[in-house]
């Protein structure tokens, strides 16, 4: 089907959203959505679930808080089970971007999973990365440990009407600061559930994209965005190629040949090694 697309009839904004659980991920994307649509702008959310480990199903539940767009001819909502892929996103996810793009989708929303502290996958599938946090959660400080905030293009702190609100802006402050690079993630406070501070996120995520524009940053990111989406095609098809024979395995299990061997000689029976002179 992808050999069938034709090229993006827009060129497509990628925005994502992470953060822990109960940062307010899907009511924040929700309300973008609203706000977006009454600037016109056709827009798309892909957003993904955790898959069970045990039964391999997803609840694809985010949706739900996102019924007032069901009727919404300018909205496509798609929900995504991550099935075991690490990092928050599905394994299908830049596939599924490049196909709303080419359907004329300006903005293209995705969620991650949310039920980790190293989410950081998003930011080589986004234009901008945005990170959710909630005061008095410790959400600040797990997400430094976790290196989420150096994929921040822009922080909010959701559910600004708690009392610890201001401690945690200033902490996040604080982190900025040593952030490396020329951009500085701005911090925007917002009450999702009432609208409040959304304007100023939008504000953002624009004065974001017109300084991804000016620092060329834009199509280097783009261009490491389709070197990892071929990279992850072919790994795919080099997985689905290579599958360990019984014997081979055996023969690890009884410490009669090491891992590393064992790799090499399954290269070399599947042509994709040269074997050894």
């Amino acid at each position: 089907m992808l050999r069938e697309l034709p090229p993006p009839a827009t060129d497509a904004r990628v925005i994502g959203l992470t953060g822990a659980p109960g940062a307010g991920k899907s009511t924040v994307t929700s309300v973008l959505v609203r706000a977006l649509r009454a600037a016109g702008k056709r827009t798309a959310v892909l957003a993904v679930d955790p898959s069970s480990p045990f039964t391999g199903g997803a609840l694809l539940g985010d949706r739900i808080r996102m019924q007032e767009h069901a009727t919404d001819d300018g909205v496509f909502i798609r929900s995504m089970g991550s099935r075991g892929q690490l990092g928050g996103l599905a394994a299908a996810t830049p596939q599924a971007i490049r196909v709303l793009a080419a359907a004329g989708y300006e903005v293209i929303l995705v969620e991650t999973v949310g039920v980790g502290q190293a989410e950081v996958e998003i930011a080589s599938a986004a234009d901008t990365t945005v990170v959710l946090v909630v005061p008095g959660m410790g959400d600040a400080i797990q997400a430094a440990k976790a290196g989420v905030l150096e994929v921040a293009d822009v922080l909010v702190v959701n559910k600004a009407d708690r009392p610890d609100t201001q401690a945690t802006v200033r902490d996040l402050r604080t982190m900025v600061t040593l952030a490396p690079g020329e951009w500085k993630p701005p911090i925007v406070t917002t009450v999702a559930t009432s609208g409040e501070g959304i304007d100023e996120l939008l504000r953002q995520l624009d004065r974001h994209v017109a300084w991804l524009e000016a620092s060329g940053e834009r199509a280097r990111r783009r261009l490491a965005r389709a070197r990892d989406e071929v990279t992850a095609l072919a790994f795919g098809a080099l997985a689905r190629r290579l599958v360990v024979p019984d014997e081979l395995a055996a023969r690890v299990a009884a410490g009669e040949c090491d891992p590393l061997a064992a790799a090499e000689e399954l290269l070399v029976s599947a042509g994709l090694v040269a074997g050894q002179p």
